[in-house]
């Protein structure tokens, strides 16, 4: 198995063609992208892309003003959803697809299960989220299973805590800034964020309730894990649920905010009955790392805290390239289990005015993101374009994201969508070479085998003495697997650079290279020819372009 490579979708913005849409509007004016329009050729596509996953972000049904009734779903109450279109981790039914991505509402779980059959049959693999911290306000499965019980149905209301309760409860109505209107909640119950009050402040994730897994937060954080939480038990019903519908991994959001034993629980029983699942944490607590891999069992991690800002720090100009040496030494040995990214949903565009302007800088730490290590790499849909998230498209407002709330249309994914028959003819001159740039790069980490599983090396700490040689402003690595070593010579400045690269005799002993001398290598990024003298403690003087690298693979004797 290669590199795994992740393309972020938001399912409802993707194939959306309305370009005339108006912030703030609804699903008629505005119009929805669908799971249909994910047609076999459009997912080749994005197979030919380099992509090896696709995380479909909103699949599952969440709080939405849009009121499909006839079909037993009304819309949710105006004051707990943000936006129109509500927030995809707001779920209202675990059980549920969203119907708003179905072209045929009643058959939208059929849509679904076709979808996930399209994406198999492209040689692609399913990603989908599971929200396990908290739902939507008013949640009710109106689908669920027979025999299923569902979250909050047996709560025990008169206690602000109990094991057994699905929920938090706060003896007191909703109150405070938020105007609730005609929206009634007695008791209230604590928000996602863990707010415990039933005053919620606008600032806090106040559409949705924080679920109960057996922790008190307001005594003591003493934990009741035995007998196990009917939480843990209903969530991991829901796990299962989709799991036996061949998903192949599942994006946790704010894992974190779940006790480690839980996870623990609930991976290990999908993976009895499903071995090759996935699981991807959303963990920002360096501390917590460790515990979310190896007990809780989680296959990856996001590396948000160490890779990423690092990266946006140096593309920025606030941060050295010195400091990438330091992150993949903070993780020791848990590297390999850390999610790479340059751009999600949560982060601003690179190319927009709270990032960098423009989507060029982007490129060198894409490159140390997809190359550094044998862990996954993620795009974000758009960021292969230069998308700017510069819209005020309706709740969030001009922000540099891409609304995670509203109905839109994205405009470079719309002109690359070309109503379904994918093409490069409407993109600009910038946006067809960034689009081949990221392409080239994907497939580079999922098939070169020195990338996808090689052994790394730093060159850091020798190449501050070479000539011409910005440790501020380049960095370099090597990767090696079998008879295959890439030399990695990334450039993060505004302009190129004519530098030389030493590759130390430690290096030659541990990558095992026995034999240096002039090679004929390949530019894997321009696949261009090279010829280069391969010594210990000699320079290999390179030209880097600007914010952009030289990835130049050696074929060793064997």
């Amino acid at each position: 198995m290669g590199k795994i490579v992740i393309y972020q979708i938001l399912s409802r913005l993707y194939t959306n063609n309305n370009s005339s849409c108006i912030p703030d509007g609804t699903i008629d004016r505005n119009g929805c992208g669908k799971m249909n329009h994910f047609t076999e050729k459009v997912l080749k596509e994005i197979k030919k892309a380099g992509y090896t996953h696709i995380w479909f972000t909103g699949i599952i049904a969440h709080a939405s003003k849009t009121d499909y009734s006839e079909y037993g779903i009304p819309a949710s109450h105006r004051s707990t959803v943000k936006g129109n279109a509500g927030s995809p981790y707001a779920i209202r039914d675990y059980y549920d697809i969203d119907p708003d991505l179905a072209e045929n509402v009643a058959m939208r779980m059929q849509e679904f299960e076709s979808l996930v059959e399209r994406v198999h049959k492209c040689h692609l693999k399913f990603i989908m989220d599971f929200v396990p911290n908290h739902v939507a306000r008013e949640y009710k499965s109106v689908v669920k299973p027979q025999g299923i019980e569902d979250l909050g149905e047996s709560d025990n209301t008169g206690h602000r805590f109990n094991s057994n309760n699905n929920f938090y409860y706060i003896h007191s109505a909703l109150g405070g800034e938020i105007d609730w209107q005609d929206y009634k909640e007695e008791p209230a119950r604590a928000t996602g964020n863990d707010r415990f009050s039933a005053y919620p402040t606008i600032c806090d994730w106040y559409e949705t309730v924080k679920l109960n897994y057996g922790v008190d937060y307001q005594g003591n954080n003493t934990c009741h894990f035995n007998p196990v939480p009917n939480t843990w038990i209903k969530m991991t019903q829901i796990l299962q649920y989709w799991a036996d519908k061949h998903i192949d991994a599942f994006r946790c959001d704010m894992a974190e905010m779940v006790p480690v034993e839980f996870w623990e629980y609930a991976i290990h029983a999908v993976k009895k009955r499903h071995r090759q699942t996935l699981f991807i944490a959303e963990v920002y607590n360096p501390g917590l790392y460790s515990s979310y891999i190896k007990q809780g069992g989680f296959d990856y991690l996001y590396d948000k805290v160490g890779m990423y800002d690092t990266l946006r720090g140096i593309a920025s100009g606030r941060e050295s390239a010195n400091a990438i040496t330091r992150c993949w030494q903070n993780l020791g040995t848990i590297g390999s289990h850390m999610l790479h990214f340059m751009e999600n949903h949560d982060e601003q565009r690179i190319a927009s005015d709270f990032f960098a302007g423009d989507p060029l800088p982007g490129k060198a730490p894409m490159i140390v993101s997809a190359c550094i290590d044998t862990c996954p790499v993620m795009v974000y849909a758009g960021q292969e374009l230069g998308e700017r998230g510069m819209d005020a498209e309706g709740f969030s407002g001009c922000d540099g994201r891409t609304t995670i709330f509203d109905y839109w249309c994205v405009d470079t994914l719309k002109r690359w969508y070309n109503n379904g028959n994918p093409s490069d003819r409407q993109l600009t001159a910038q946006e067809r070479e960034l689009r081949l740039f990221y392409s080239g790069l994907m497939n580079i980490a999922a098939k070169e085998k020195a990338i996808a599983k090689g052994l790394f090396f730093d060159l850091q700490y020798v190449n501050p003495y070479s000539d011409n040689y910005n440790p501020h402003k380049q960095y370099s690595f090597l990767r090696k697997a079998g008879n295959e070593l890439i030399l990695a010579v990334v450039n993060f400045d505004s302009k190129p650079v004519r530098t030389g690269v030493v590759i130390p005799a430690h290096a030659f002993d541990y990558l095992e290279i026995t034999q240096p001398g002039a090679y004929i290598c390949t530019d894997l990024l321009t696949k261009t020819d090279w010829t280069v003298n391969l010594y210990a403690d000699r320079p290999i003087n390179l030209t880097v372009p600007a914010f952009n690298a030289i990835l130049l693979k050696f074929t060793l004797p064997g």
